[in-house]
């Protein structure tokens, strides 16, 4: 099994929001767009708490929860892609910012 302990953060979360999103457009089925996204948090959770433990960790995640709610209502103003775009992109860079560029 190949070691993911390094594997930068931001492109991981991106692919769990994108990824997340086109698979529950294409199947239809939400909950499995959910557990992409979980199974991302979840590999870069480890990398966030090596790097800052707890506080980190938890303040990342709620970031790339949040930016999944808030896809939501934002598709309803700009579209649907521009707003999964634009949450990636924060969710993305924030993890950059906190976590990959010190590890």
């Amino acid at each position: 099994m190949p070691d993911l302990s390094r594997l930068p953060t931001a492109p991981l979360l991106a692919a769990g929001l994108v990824g997340g999103f086109t698979l529950a457009q294409r199947t239809g089925v939400r909950p499995l767009g959910g557990a992409a996204m979980l199974g991302a948090n979840a590999l870069a959770a480890r990398q966030w708490y090596a790097v800052g433990g707890a506080p980190l960790t938890a303040g990342l995640s709620a970031a790339y929860w949040a930016a999944m709610g808030v896809s939501h209502p934002l598709a309803r103003k700009i579209g649907t892609w521009p707003s999964v775009l634009g949450v990636t992109a924060a969710a993305a860079g924030a993890a950059y910012a906190l976590a990959d560029r010190r590890a």
